[in-house]
């Protein structure tokens, strides 16, 4: 979802973008891709803040300060040539892995906790954590530049589905440079497959056995941590709200929006999955927020800063009418991770439930 840090609609990695591109395999948002497009114009970071559940209220995570991803302990050597099928069904060879560009910020994560950030020569907007920061930016507002990818001289590209436009991505093969598409994330059971093909890809499996099992490990000792519901209450309804205030973008998260796999890890019920939305996202209106009935909203950062905060969030249509508006319970999460299904995902399901269960002492 994906959603993105310069206010791209959804679609993985860090990045669900829409599959807006031509010839591109759609992604959750294709549909309304065209509405979405002036949100794409749109930039920022994230402040390294939270915002507590209950109030809407600042509030400062430690664990947050500092956006940075933790790379393998030992540095792995790549071992190539090696074919992979790419998610598009063409078969790649890769002969080196000196001069990477992933073209999603998911992707970016994923190479650069495999141990090889320093092989990396460009990235993505979405690349938001600190080991990348000062790499060149290959994309304008999320479409690919085949020119200045070239320009880098890579060994090999990788990309996703939603990537595009698909000019610039078959220019980039017709160059002769190795790409590699990978299917984007959309659940926790998608982060053993997307390590899986990026460690692949770059000719380092057996580290990417070892990020396999770390990440699941850790996601797995985070559900633990998940309280169970006090007497006489049920789990808690969370909807998945998509906002863009400058380009009015105001959406509403079904079953396919993405977000429905870490709601339910965290304990609770994805209200707008469980109102029967079947669709990935919905424009907001007062009888899907009444159906939804959410005793929290989830959003990402930058979203609701677009709106003006928790103030501006319960002016929208049928927000304050909400369990989750009367009581300002708003959880937010930052743009660059929220969805990214990777090595980062325990971190971002701490969050989340700390964010919906402060009363049960849940920190992460």
């Amino acid at each position: 979802m994906r959603f993105s840090q310069d206010f791209a609609p959804p679609g993985q990695g860090g990045d669900r973008r829409p599959g807006h591109r031509p010839g591109r395999a759609r992604g959750p948002l294709g549909a309304l891709a065209a509405a979405l497009a002036l949100a794409l114009a749109l930039t920022g970071c994230g402040d390294g803040t939270g915002t507590d559940a209950r109030t809407g209220t600042g509030a400062a995570r430690p664990e947050q300060a500092v956006d940075r991803v933790e790379p393998l302990a030992t540095t792995p050597g790549p071992r190539l040539p090696a074919t992979v099928k790419s998610a598009d069904g063409t078969r790649v060879t890769i002969g080196s892995a000196d001069r990477i560009v992933p073209l999603t910020g998911g992707l970016s994560e994923i190479v650069f906790t495999l141990g090889l950030g320093d092989r990396v020569v460009a990235r993505d907007i979405t690349a938001t954590f600190e080991q990348a920061a000062e790499l060149p930016v290959v994309t304008r507002a999320h479409d690919v530049s085949a020119e200045s990818v070239l320009s880098l001289r890579p060994t090999v590209v990788l990309a996703e589905t939603t990537t595009g436009p698909a000019e610039a991505v078959e220019q980039i093969r017709d160059a002769g440079i190795p790409l590699v598409v990978v299917a984007p994330a959309k659940e926790l059971s998608d982060v053993d497959r997307r390590i899986d093909a990026v460690a692949a890809a770059l000719g380092v499996p057996d580290a990417g056995t070892e990020l396999k099992n770390r990440t699941r490990s850790r996601i797995e000792a985070v559900r633990t941590s998940v309280p169970a519901p006090a007497k006489g209450r049920g789990k808690p309804r969370v909807a998945f709200l998509y906002l863009r205030g400058s380009a009015s973008v105001y959406l509403l998260g079904g079953r396919d929006s993405g977000a429905s796999s870490l709601i339910e890890a965290a304990g609770a019920v994805d209200a707008g999955k469980a109102s029967g939305l079947r669709k990935d996202f919905t424009a907001i209106t007062s009888e899907a927020l009444a159906k939804a009935a959410p005793d929290a909203i989830l959003v990402m950062r930058k979203g609701l800063e677009s709106v003006g905060g928790v103030d501006g969030l319960v002016k929208i249509p049928g927000v304050a009418e909400t369990p989750a508006g009367m009581d300002r319970r708003i959880v937010s999460i930052d743009d660059g991770v929220l969805l990214n299904y990777g090595p980062r995902t325990d971190r971002v399901l701490s969050d989340l439930i700390a964010q919906l269960h402060p009363e049960d002492g849940a920190d992460g």
